[in-house]
């Protein structure tokens, strides 16, 4: 399945949270959603942008009702569970561990790690507007600093 284009209208999706609690993409109806994908919850980068959007949550939040955080990966929701709370993350995470999303996202690409090819998430952040068309995707996101970048676009 390709990617979503910015100008999309994206599918509904529903998808359990770290508490194992069913999440759709059309909850949020009305609001704008910033969905991180990030490859595996607590290792070192997805960590570093997982914190950095923790860090500046207030920051998200002083736009009111704006816009919502949710964090993505494959983990199970007792991983994601795990991670939010080791990290004191304020926002929802998300557990794809069947890859139904990260597929029709089509984020699943060969990577090389420690000298082997593996499949892994390419880490891509997509900005939702409130009708759910997609009007902004970061693609190959550095953690360093991307929470700030996605608060930049939203403060416009």
């Amino acid at each position: 399945m390709p990617a979503p284009n910015v100008g999309d209208t994206l599918e509904d999706f529903t998808l359990p949270d770290q508490d194992g609690r069913p999440v759709s993409l059309s909850d949020f109806a009305g609001r704008t959603v910033v969905l991180f994908f990030y490859p595996k919850a607590d290792t070192p980068g997805c960590t570093v942008e997982a914190c950095e959007f923790r860090d500046q949550f207030p920051h998200f939040e002083a736009l009111g009702e704006k816009a919502v955080i949710l964090g993505i990966s494959r983990d199970t929701p007792k991983a994601q569970k795990k991670f939010q709370t080791k990290f004191n993350l304020p926002y929802t995470l998300l557990a794809d561990a069947d890859q139904e999303i990260v597929k029709r996202f089509d984020l699943v690409k060969p990577k090389t790690m420690y000298g082997k090819l593996v499949s892994g998430v390419e880490r891509t952040t997509y900005v939702i507007g409130p009708d759910r068309t997609l009007v902004h995707v970061f693609t190959k996101v550095k953690p360093e600093g991307h929470a700030e970048q996605v608060l930049a676009l939203l403060s416009k």
